[in-house]
């Protein structure tokens, strides 16, 4: 399984690091085979596997049971579980009780949201031995609270911010940093300043590698379709057509034939056909 040291040494050897999100045992296990080097278990699965309008109700217990899935089904990727909204905004003893919670069951890793107003919450967390991805730019959990889902880095002053908030996440212990909807000159701005990896989403290519929630790559979630989201083949299509298909045989008798179903031996079968035969059903 990769490590937190192989995921920072990809940066010195300008080997961008590719990362999906994802929350089920079969999913993950497709991505760990292909050779992902991250697998994100996102609180966006409140959204896409849940139904849920934003992440905002999503629980810990929630999460724990995707990050189990998830696990199950990785043995090679680094695996690293959000923290959802409320597990961690309100005691540090919170905060590191539910990250503690995640390492158990096995994840490498915790991502939080926010930027140097949660520098200290990161520097606690990882002198307690917890490595954390820091998150910065659109932040799903709180944004849409405040501006909605908008760009980051388009003013002088807020891309100041920006960098400050990646320079404090980094002193403060962070491995990674998520940037997500950042101008692209900001992320590449971040990317040569902090010697830790970016992980850009929305945030152009200049960034040291990507995420996408795997349900938006593969064309499986399309309530919503930000511009940054490529979509690398339309599984509802092809879904929705693998299903039409089994409803008309359904239908026609075609299925299940004899190649997907089973049979007695032959001499067994007549057999019990005498017997049955012996019977003197009564029509109702």
């Amino acid at each position: 399984m990769k490590s937190i040291s192989d995921i920072k040494k990809k940066k010195l050897h300008s080997d961008k690091i590719t990362v999906v999100t994802a929350y089920d045992y079969s999913t993950a296990k497709i991505c760990d085979t292909s050779g992902i080097d991250i697998i994100l278990v996102g609180d966006s699965a409140g959204m896409v596997m849940l139904g849920y309008d934003s992440t905002i109700s999503v629980t810990m217990d929630d999460m724990i049971v995707f990050c189990k899935g998830v696990l199950n089904g990785s043995k090679n990727a680094l695996v690293v579980a959000d923290m959802p909204f409320g597990s961690y905004q309100s005691k540090f003893s919170d905060a590191l009780d539910n990250s503690i919670k995640f390492m158990k069951l096995g994840c490498n890793a915790v991502k939080i949201e926010g930027g140097s107003e949660i520098s200290s919450l990161i520097e606690h967390l990882s002198c307690k031995g917890i490595p954390v991805m820091g998150h910065i730019g659109l932040k799903p959990q709180t944004s849409p609270l405040w501006s909605g889902y908008n760009i980051y880095g388009k003013t002088c002053e807020e891309s100041i911010r920006l960098l400050n908030d990646a320079i404090a996440l980094e002193k403060a212990g962070a491995f990674s940093i998520v940037l997500e909807m950042v101008t692209s000159e900001i992320a590449e701005k971040i990317s040569q300043t902090i010697s830790i990896p970016t992980i850009g989403i929305g945030s152009g290519n200049k960034c040291d590698g990507q995420v996408l929630v795997l349900h938006d790559l593969l064309g499986l979630y399309d309530k919503i379709k930000p511009k940054f989201v490529k979509r690398y083949v339309d599984s509802i299509s092809l879904f929705s057509a693998a299903l039409e298909t089994y409803i008309e045989e359904v239908k026609a008798g075609e299925f299940p034939s004899l190649s997907n179903s089973y049979s007695m031996i032959p001499e067994e079968f007549e057999k019990f056909d005498k017997y049955f035969k012996s019977l003197c059903f009564k029509k109702g």
